[in-house]
């Protein structure tokens, strides 16, 4: 963007107040002095770590992003006025597909561009008027950076973390590489729009399932300082489910197939057996069955694979599945179970199998009426759960008998609505009359003593497969040998860059690129030097956002990924500002990882951020921004007019930060006309920085002090639209005093208007610094230290009570503000307003809260 400043318009510059002028000044005097670099180990003051989600390069930025950045800039500035050293570092997301796709099209290497688009975004940020710490600027796509990537994958893959398996995957045939769920919608490629399908890959994994459980345990920690939503979806995702792993066998088969259930109280209940149909056991299974099985099973097979693990779970599919002509038997009673194949059963859940009881699980009873399969119930959920076992009267053969009828009118095969609720159990032999919990102890004591079963858990998250069949990653630091062995690239030999993208063919082809790099592949295996091959794959970039909150207390550190004594200082991290669309994988991913550290003894918390703080999206058209729509607002634009300043008090006060925006609602021009009075109300100051607040305007002081008191809180439960509408207020009672008071010399004025520089910076720190100068102090108010409120001026002298009959306000009462109960009521009654409403009508209830309500009940 040109620094020459456009011609003055009205909207640049309203009776004499330059926006751009002022922003361009000030831009220009914090990139000479660097004022925002945060202290060294000599800084005294408390410490501060405040970050945003960083942004990846693609192109210049939006005013979606602006938002973001506006809100982590408004936080960091806080928290300088109020006395802290402040951590507030910036780095770019920089490796990934989009980068990699552009290079394609564009015939070039992505390194150009994405660092030209990170030259761009850098230039915005700083005419943004953000104040971030530049001397710690990262990039994960340097090798300086991604070094400590491959270091970090060594460490997991020594204490067992990083393994290698083949598994079905999402596949994208267009960009030709694995996409993680939350990547797949509506069956599509997020990035491409590509019908998305399974395919078996052998790909690298971090084992995120052995901290489920502390992962899950731990977001108590998070309580009250998490918003509530995300917590809940972390919960969610985690799913630990608590029950038994159940041993069946299968006809004609060696070995047991395992499978865990949530409810085995409900095993007599058991009338067939599902398994995923793109598990190993699965085709096991059919790889002895008829040619007609076969089949069918092929062609079942292919249709389940070109669904996301995501739709398959859907609970208002219609049921789909297959018979195996296998059978299972039940461990219990020794019943032949069908087996089937079916897509609501996911290979890498529990065991990839699972007994169907269709009387109490509504999937299994949807897929039972389906395929008209028998349903038994076995617990009446009719029955008390509480008090003594009750006497069950039985039929000749033992089946219990349900007299009134009430249990047959529940019937699950009729209804069609499984009876999930607690009850009795029933059918199930040495388990009738007991209560579902003591049922499932039971019944777990007798599998365990028969060497049929096991108490455990189970899990709905799944190990993190990081593999990515694409050039612009890290690459994965492992060797293949001849002989079949997998070994670590030496720690000496890191980093193992990247070759040059010329002469590769990146365009996507299901391989990696980097395998036809010959000449890089090529390497010789380290315990004997005899040739060797490299891993062609590079690393997920979750794993560069998963630490590098670390990496910024010391980007520059060519000896350690980062310091742990600084780790000490500095982190967690206080305030962590992003985007909920982040809510899950790049936040769980963050927290595994920060927990492997720990136990490395590296670092001392288990958390890698105490507060968190989503912001809504920007819309436009009731759309999010985005580039791939076409359907947003650039963010250097809007940087001329209505100029940076504008525009954040426009995006901080359109509404509470948590909320969605739509920019067609933000009133740009009514920040400029304000961000304009503050300006003039500096200007027309005329007593000196040495006057005696406490001579000054009584009304007006109270307003400013009542600001500075309550300011603080606001700000910290992040209601920046209440500060902005406040600060509003105190210029309007500014002005105010300056026409029709003691006027431009009322030492009031003076200081109210100091305060509104204060606290104006944090939102719109261009006009704030101009303000600072114009009152006659050097820069920067940035830095300046929060004033403290005089408590003498909080108390309120005077307030205003409602007066209520029957609901319906009558009437407004000027009173002490320490009036009590008995005196505002007299006071309520022989008002005239009041007397009349109540005309000849009986006062048959009359409560009062002193100061602030009367109200009476009439008949």
């Amino acid at each position: 963007m040109s620094q020459t400043p456009p011609p003055a318009t009205p909207s640049h510059a309203e009776r004499g107040f330059d926006a751009y002028a002022i922003q361009t000044k000030w831009q220009a005097l914090w990139a000479e002095h660097d004022p925002f670099r945060a202290g060294g180990d000599d800084d005294t003051r408390p410490r501060k770590y405040v970050l945003g989600m960083f942004p990846y390069p693609s192109g210049d930025m939006h005013m979606g992003h602006a938002e973001n950045y506006a809100y982590v800039d408004t936080v960091a500035r806080f928290w300088r006025h109020r006395g802290y050293n402040v951590l507030n570092p910036i780095g770019w997301d920089s490796f990934g597909l989009p980068a990699e796709n552009a290079a394609i099209q564009r015939g070039s290497d992505p390194r150009e561009w994405t660092y030209s688009n990170i030259a761009q975004q850098k230039e915005s940020l700083k005419h943004f008027g953000t104040s971030y710490d530049w001397s710690r600027v990262l990039h994960t796509s340097d090798p300086e950076y991604y070094r400590w990537n491959q270091w970090l994958f060594q460490r997991l893959y020594e204490r067992g973390l990083a393994y290698r398996k083949e598994s079905p995957v999402n596949w994208c045939p267009n960009d030709q590489t694995v996409l993680a769920n939350e990547q797949v919608v509506d069956g599509h490629c997020e990035r491409c729009g590509a019908e998305v399908v399974k395919k078996k890959l052998t790909q690298w994994y971090f084992k995120i399932t052995d901290y489920a459980d502390r992962l899950l345990d731990d977001l108590n920690q998070l309580e009250g300082f998490w918003p509530q939503k995300v917590i809940r979806m972390q919960r969610n995702w985690i799913g630990r489910s608590i029950g038994a792993d159940i041993d069946f066998e299968i006809e004609g088969r060696d070995g047991v197939v395992t499978v865990f259930s949530t409810r085995p109280d409900t095993l007599h209940g058991a009338t067939f057996f599902v398994v995923a149909p793109d598990s190993d056991l699965a085709a096991e299974l059919v790889a002895g069955a008829d040619a007609d099985v076969r089949l069918r099973f092929q062609a079942y097979l292919d249709q389940v694979q070109r669904q996301t693990e995501i739709e398959r779970q859907s609970t208002d599919r219609p049921k789909t599945g297959v018979f195996l002509g296998r059978y299972a038997v039940n461990p219990i009673n020794g019943e032949r179970l069908p087996v089937w194949a079916a897509d609501y059963v996911l290979a890498d859940y529990g065991h990839g199998a699972v007994m169907a009881v269709p009387a109490h699980d509504q999937r299994d009873l949807d897929f039972a009426r389906a395929f008209d399969l028998p349903v038994k119930v076995v617990v009446d959920t009719t029955a008390p759960v509480t008090g003594a076992i009750p006497v069950i009267d039985v039929d000749d053969e033992g089946v219990p008998l349900d007299p009134d009828g009430a249990l047959a009118e529940l019937d699950p095969a009729t209804t069609g609505v499984a009876l999930t609720g607690d009850g009795r159990l029933i059918n199930s032999g040495s388990l009738n009359g007991l209560s579902k919990r003591n049922a499932i102890a039971r019944v777990i004591e007798e599998l365990e003593a028969a060497g049929r079963g096991r108490a455990a858990k189970s899990f709905r998250l799944r190990d993190w497969l990081i593999s990515r069949q694409r050039f612009w990653g890290t690459p994965i630091p492992m060797i293949h040998t001849e002989d079949g062995r997998i070994v670590p690239v030496p720690d000496d030999q890191l980093p193992l860059r990247l070759p040059a993208a010329q002469g590769l063919d990146l365009a996507p082809k299901g391989t990696s690129p980097l395998g036809g790099a010959e000449e890089w592949m090529a390497t010789t295996d380290p315990e004997t030097g005899a040739p060797a091959r490299r891993d062609p794959d590079t690393m997920d970039t979750f794993v560069d956002s998963s630490w590098y909150f670390l990496r910024f207390l010391s980007p520059g550190d060519d000896t350690e990924a980062f310091s742990s004594r600084l780790a000490d200082k500095w982190a967690p991290v206080d305030s962590y500002i992003g985007g909920v669309e982040h809510a899950i994988l790049h936040l769980l991913y963050a927290r595994f990882i920060t927990k492997v550290l720990y136990d490395m003894g590296l670092i001392d918390f288990t958390e890698p951020f105490a507060t968190l703080i989503n912001q809504g999206m920007v819309l436009l058209g009731g759309s999010k921004m985005s580039k791939s729509k076409g359907n947003l607002v650039e963010f250097a634009a809007s940087m001329e007019d209505p100029g940076a300043d504008a525009s954040r008090v426009a995006i901080a006060f359109a509404g509470p930060v948590e909320d969605d925006i739509e920019w067609e609602d933000v009133s740009t021009t009514g920040a400029q006309k304000f961000l304009a009075r503050a300006w003039r109300v500096a200007k027309d100051v005329a007593s000196p920085t040495d006057v005696v607040w406490a001579e000054g305007d009584t009304a007006l002081r109270r307003v400013t002090h009542r600001l500075l008191a309550d300011a603080p809180g606001l700000v910290e439960q992040t209601k920046f639209n209440v500060v902005i509408a406040r600060l509003m207020e105190l210029v309007n009672a500014t002005r105010k005093t300056i026409d029709t008071g003691a006027g431009p010399a009322d030492p009031a004025v003076r200081e109210a208007a100091e305060v509104t520089a204060m606290i104006l910076d944090l939102f719109a720190p261009h006009t704030a610094e101009e303000l600072w100068e114009i009152l006659g102090y050097e820069p920067f108010v940035g830095l300046v230290p929060w004033r403290q409120a005089d408590p003498t001026l909080l108390v309120e002298e005077s307030v205003t009570a409602v007066v209520q009959i029957d609901g319906k306000v009558r009437a407004t009462l000027q009173v002490p503000a320490r009036i009590d109960g008995a005196e505002l009521e007299k006071l309520a009654r022989a008002d005239e307003r009041v007397a009349r409403a109540l005309g000849d009508r009986e006062v048959v209830r009359a409560v009062v809260r002193p100061p602030k309500v009367v109200s009476f009940s009439t008949k």
